[in-house]
């Protein structure tokens, strides 16, 4: 049986006189301020159709957020954090599980925790944000904006390595059939495409690259030919498998179906590029099979970075008012109309004074930005644009440039201590779940460090 909350508190052992756990004890009321974020986590653990009056008693949504919470502030993983709910006083007592209950496995955890979405803890964030309205620490009429990059967990792409990913994946998935009994047909290159993958990549000049290209390549189809052939007849029935047997082959067959088109897509920008030496566009690339989301961010030509643009504003408090996971790498200006609007959204007014990096500027948005009604704008970077446009005299603009600044520590702790550096789950809609984790998680602690002032 799902909960919401539990009825009845459980037993709990008493806190502890320590400053984390006093951190602890002051988001546990911050929570409780707007226990309707409950019903929503509680909405997204019985999304599907699940009956929540049926089965065993799991984690109520409260505990689910809790843990969800913890995890994201300590950078733990789903064995290690079930370890420290069991072992701490004050994780146990601040995930509202009793002495005698038991603590949810890695597994359970990750269950539970995956099914939270980005638009529910974006919600429980905007609620933090009213009570910290409420409360005189931040009323968003100060803000400033900036991008950064969050990256997915891959590694550094090449065509060779997608290649041989491809070559591997498949392969296995094939040998994984064959061994519950389906008549499979295909020859494992995993071997031979490890060696062109390191001969590709090894190779002292252009025409023994080009050869282990096309060798790779040659097996990289050979290979996609036997995942296509294998697909019906992982869906047909055959003399001595059961039903399990045949569920085993329904899912092997849908992560082929998965993969194909990525595995063609992989050797079609490799064909492209390596043999036929074509400039692609990065909207044909694909730089991952495991993460096809991912875009390639490249910033200021000194980097290349595999992931997501994020735009965060933050207010005067330091707290993170808003954050949008953009989809491709769109230029800085065209978001700065957007992130007053989604302000004006958050607070019900415009801010008053907003500061924004030099990539933000044009005359176009700063007309944009005070015809909704900010009375001061300063971007780092003047653009042409003249003081007396952006702001009310020089010292309002000099003050908001030293402001807009701010954010670079804002953004420095996101990343140190709360995992927004690298997003370690799986597919767009946990990644952009993963980051409003992290963002919630931040501003959950620096009013919890308000309110204990």
């Amino acid at each position: 049986m799902r909960k919401t909350v539990h009825e009845q508190r459980p037993l709990v052992a008493q806190g502890i006189e320590h400053e984390h756990a006093k951190e602890f004890e002051a988001i546990s009321r911050l929570l409780d301020e707007h226990p309707e974020v409950y019903d929503l986590v509680h909405a997204d653990l019985v999304a599907g159709g699940i009956d929540p009056g049926k089965g065993r008693e799991g984690m109520s949504a409260e505990q689910v957020l809790r843990a969800l919470i913890v995890k994201q502030m300590n950078g733990f993983s789903y064995k290690e954090l079930s370890f420290h709910l069991a072992d701490s006083i004050s994780y146990k007592r601040f995930c509202r599980l009793g002495i005698g209950d038991k603590v949810p496995k890695g597994k359970t955890l990750q269950k539970n925790l995956k099914r939270v979405t980005a638009e529910t803890l974006e919600q429980a964030n905007r609620l933090q944000l009213k009570i910290a309205a409420e409360a005189g620490i931040e009323k968003g009429r100060m803000v400033r904006a900036d991008c950064t990059v969050e990256e997915t967990n891959i590694h550094a792409p090449t065509d060779s390595s997608l290649l041989y990913d491809v070559v591997r994946v498949l392969d296995r998935l094939m040998s994984q059939a064959k061994e519950v009994g389906f008549p499979v047909e295909f020859m494992n290159h995993t071997r031979r495409a490890k060696r062109r993958n390191m001969g590709a990549f090894n190779a002292k000049n252009a025409k023994q690259r080009r050869k282990a290209y096309r060798d790779l390549l040659k097996v990289t189809e050979a290979t996609l030919g036997y995942a296509a052939r294998a697909l019906p007849v992982l869906r047909q029935s055959h003399p001595g498998l059961d039903m399990m047997d045949m569920l085993i082959g329904d899912a092997i067959a849908a992560d082929l179906q998965h993969y194909l088109p990525l595995g063609r897509q992989v050797v079609d920008q490799t064909r492209r590029r390596v043999i036929e030496r074509e400039k692609v566009p990065v909207a044909d690339k694909v730089v991952s099979i495991f993460e096809p989301h991912t875009d390639i961010i490249v910033k200021d030509r000194r980097e290349t970075l595999y992931g997501h643009k994020l735009c965060l504003t933050t207010g005067k408090s330091g707290l993170i008012t808003d954050c949008i996971v953009l989809d491709g790498n769109p230029a800085d200006s065209t978001l700065s109309v957007q992130v007053v609007e989604r302000q004006r959204d958050i607070y019900g007014r415009p801010p008053r004074q907003v500061a924004y990096d030099g990539g933000f500027a044009s005359k176009a948005n700063l007309a944009a930005i005070k015809g909704l009604g900010v009375k001061d704008v300063a971007f780092s970077k003047r653009r042409g644009l003249k003081v007396s446009d952006m702001a009310k005299s020089t010292w309002v603009y000099k003050k908001l440039r030293r402001f807009r600044a701010g954010i670079e520590g804002g953004i420095s702790f996101l990343k140190r201590c709360f995992g927004l550096g690298r997003c370690l789950w799986r597919g767009l809609a946990s990644f952009k779940a993963y980051t409003w984790a992290s963002v919630l998680s931040a501003n959950l602690l620096m009013l919890a460090r308000h309110a204990m002032k």
